[in-house]
């Protein structure tokens, strides 16, 4: 691409809040200057590059109409810190996931045919199985932001106020490209055959149903519950993918502690076989919390303080509390 269609590929991708775009366009241009032997200058482009990919200022800027105070107490900005590889997953899972990331980063070429990228995704399972954490992975390696969307300031006693806000955040995924996460979505989206539901919250899941329909923007939508059961059937069609999260196997569990306590040489403590089957039950959050117990007593004890009863004592513990 010649410098002249770069700098313009970089303003367009820039005012359109693409981020994966932009930063891949300076990437281009970072690696020509290294070519044309101009070593310093890319040096030190790679570095504003890594120094604006770290920073909250370009993540912060949000369309026009999210100035207003209503969007912002809707919206809960997170920067994402993980990336897929940083999960343990099923290898069903692995692939779905890996699949809306390579049909994200083709958008314009799919769009280009009148096809659309998956985005839109209903994750369910148990508390702890990983539905949040693939939620700030997705938007890791995309180079998203991540909007968690605050459902206690969405729902409102006053008629209609509930879905003026639910349309405020349709409308400003729209404005701003970035991955948008309904969290216990089953608060918003359980069936409306229920009785004891409250009229204002029927009306948002009809609103809701209307709204993800309709929508036609380029960001993740991705909508998260523990209660699959309790949801609208109405609502399913409407997600490109439904993945189901469930507790760790023995091998992942494995890969975990494998990971997790390598500089540890764990193996040289206890039976790194015993420790995953003693694990079995637990949710992927409650071993990686036993991961950071064992990692606490190291460095504040030293190592002669980990010992297998001890673990095993984690463990118990988990087992008795989860």
């Amino acid at each position: 691409m010649a410098a002249t269609e770069q700098i313009k590929n970089l303003i367009k991708s820039f005012g359109e809040g693409d981020e994966s775009c932009f930063y891949a366009t300076a990437m281009q241009i970072a690696a020509a200057e290294a070519r044309k032997g101009h070593v310093a200058i890319a040096e030190e482009l790679k570095k504003l590059i890594d120094k604006g990919k770290s920073s909250t200022s370009i993540v912060k800027r949000l369309p026009v109409n999210a100035a207003q105070k209503e969007l912002n107490d809707l919206l809960e900005l997170v920067s994402p810190e993980i990336k897929l590889k940083d999960m343990v997953l099923s290898s069903v899972i692995q692939e779905t996931l890996e699949k809306v990331i390579y049909e994200q980063r083709h958008l314009k070429k799919l769009l280009s045919h009148n096809l659309q990228p998956r985005r839109k995704l209903l994750l369910v399972g148990t508390p702890g199985s990983g539905k949040t954490m693939t939620a700030h992975a997705l938007a890791g390696e995309l180079g998203l932001p991540l909007f968690v969307i605050r459902l206690d300031g969405l729902i409102s006693r006053y008629l209609g106020e509930s879905i003026a806000k639910l349309r405020l955040i349709f409308d400003a995924m729209v404005d701003f490209r970035a991955v948008y996460l309904f969290d216990e979505f089953d608060s918003i989206g359980s069936t409306r055959s229920h009785g004891q539901d409250v009229g204002e919250i029927k009306r948002v899941l009809n609103s809701f149903l209307l709204q993800i329909e309709k929508d036609k923007s380029n960001s993740l939508i991705i909508a998260a519950t523990n209660l699959p059961k309790s949801l609208d059937n109405a609502l399913f069609r409407r997600f490109d993918d439904i993945i189901e999260y469930g507790n760790p196997f023995f091998e992942q569990i494995n890969q975990i502690y494998s990971s997790r306590l390598d500089e540890l040489d764990i193996s040289s403590i206890c039976n790194l076989h015993q420790l995953s089957q003693l694990s079995l039950g637990l949710s992927y959050a409650e071993v990686h919390k036993i991961c950071e117990d064992i990692w606490k007593d190291f460095l504040i004890f030293g190592n002669d303080y980990v010992t297998e009863k001890r673990i095993n004592q984690y463990i118990e513990n988990r087992k008795r509390t989860y």
